[in-house]
């Protein structure tokens, strides 16, 4: 098994890529669009952190999050999203037998991208790629047309202008 090392700093700035386990024609994060804000908005009731960036595509979502000082457990919240937002799901998906056994959900994949922001240019264009996404996958042509994103409130603060990125072509050379 890979030694997976994680990033943990009290108070830090991460940006997140999470997936579904099957991506290929999946729509249950938009579908199900509610409910993922509901479950977020409880565990961050439960466990806060500060949401800087959001994006939420068909079958997985980017986000820059902030947590608390003092606080380093970002492990505990999405397993907290993921196991809130499968168990308000019915139980028709397919399972593995690995995952039967082990009496989990067929739901998300097990592990998720993150990264640990290092200075502001980091950070902005960690923001810039969670915003761009939906142009990257070809949802929209615009980022103000896709809904499920914070863009839009980044644009009633005036950080962004509503055409921002507007004909620019995907040179980010990050892969999701």
């Amino acid at each position: 098994m890979s030694n997976y090392r994680r990033a943990w700093h009290a108070g830090g700035t991460y940006f997140f890529t999470v997936n579904l386990l099957r991506r290929r024609g999946n729509d249950l994060l938009t579908r199900h669009i509610e409910l993922l804000r509901r479950v977020v908005h409880l565990v961050r009731a439960r466990h806060p952190f500060h949401i800087h960036g959001w994006v939420v595509l068909p079958e997985h979502l980017h986000c820059v999050i902030e947590l608390p000082p003092g606080e380093a457990d970002f492990a505990t919240r999405w397993r907290l999203v993921k196991l809130e937002f499968s168990k308000a799901l019915p139980t028709d998906e397919h399972l593995s037998p690995v995952r039967a056994i082990r009496g989990e959900r067929g739901i998300w994949q097990r592990r998720y991208w993150e990264h640990l922001t290092r200075d502001d240019e980091d950070m902005q264009a960690h923001m810039d790629y969670v915003h761009f996404n939906p142009v990257k996958h070809g949802m929209v042509s615009r980022v103000v047309d896709w809904p499920y994103s914070t863009f839009h409130k980044r644009v009633e603060l005036g950080i962004y202008s509503s055409d921002w990125a507007c004909g620019m072509a995907d040179t980010s050379g990050y892969d999701d």
